[in-house]
């Protein structure tokens, strides 16, 4: 039986059909102050897959996160189709509260061809079996974070996280910009790739921009340092499940002007590699 929060994630991605071209969303409060960045990006892929006819599937999203997100009101999803060709079609998203847009996105979809092909390998890192879960974290630590914060770390989410190099968030070391995190959603879900790839988009904000922070020996916990995802893309290369262990290896080339680039490859736990990411985010010092 599938857990009720990965049920949950499910119906948030769903979307509510209002018009051929329209969405309406809603948003979970994970505890994060406002609208996490993941489910607009999964909800704005999921939209603009709502207008594409099979057999095209998305191969790359390319988004910008304009201004923060209301966790209590509705999101609007307005598709445009910019374009249907022989073998791609072109959404562009823009995602709307209270009369403004929040975030805006494109999204390409190209039939299935064949042609040549090749791949980085994975990193050699430990299975994600053997890793231990992260283990909780004490009550006097989580007391240090706002309340919101507390329970975001203090719930269970849809998906289960392993890192191959544990980070103290609370006391984080300085250490070069690179990392890789074992995820998977914690219950099966059905085969429909369109469903798989939503749910990738989803937990793709995880861990990302935060690799940006590793240098400096800061992290999001500490009140005095502010993060914000600035922009996402994100490239699917090959069939995957969201709901079997994904490797997430991620580095941060650059950081510079209060922001932060980061870049994510995604494999399968066979070696393929099935995703890229890359995002920039808002690294502010504040006094």
């Amino acid at each position: 039986m599938t857990h009720a929060v990965v049920n949950e994630l499910i119906d948030l991605l769903a979307l509510e059909r209002l018009e051929d071209n329209l969405f309406r969303g809603q948003s979970r409060d994970i505890g994060t102050k406002y609208v996490f960045g993941g489910q607009v990006l999964g909800q704005a892929l999921s939209a603009a897959q709502k207008t594409v006819d099979d057999p095209r599937h998305a191969h790359s999203l390319h988004a910008y996160f304009l201004r923060a997100g209301d966790i209590d009101a509705p999101i609007i999803y307005s598709v445009e189709r910019t374009r249907d060709g022989s073998s791609f079609s072109v959404r562009r998203v823009v995602a709307i509260q209270h009369g403004q847009p929040i975030f805006t996105c494109s999204v390409s979809f190209q039939i299935e061809e064949s042609g040549v092909e090749h791949q980085l390998s994975m990193p050699e890192v430990p299975k994600p079996e053997d890793l231990a879960a992260p283990a909780p974290i004490p009550p006097e630590q989580l007391e240090r974070v706002p309340v919101k914060l507390q329970r975001w770390l203090g719930m269970k989410g849809p998906f289960e996280f392993r890192h191959v190099y544990p980070r103290d968030e609370f006391n984080p070391p300085k250490r070069p910009p690179y990392q890789q995190v074992w995820f998977r959603l914690t219950d099966a879900v059905p085969d429909t790739p369109e469903l798989h790839r939503t749910l990738l988009a989803y937990a793709s904000d995880f861990h990302l921009v935060g690799t940006a922070t590793f240098p400096h020996g800061i992290s999001y916990f500490q009140p005095n340092v502010q993060m914000a995802s600035l922009d996402h893309a994100l490239w699917f290369h090959r069939p995957f499940r969201a709901d079997d262990w994904l490797l997430y290896s991620c580095d941060s080339p650059t950081a510079q002007n209060a922001r932060g680039l980061s870049r994510g490859m995604i494999y399968d736990r066979h070696g393929v590699l099935v995703a890229s990411t890359a995002q920039e985010g808002l690294i502010r010092l504040t006094k």
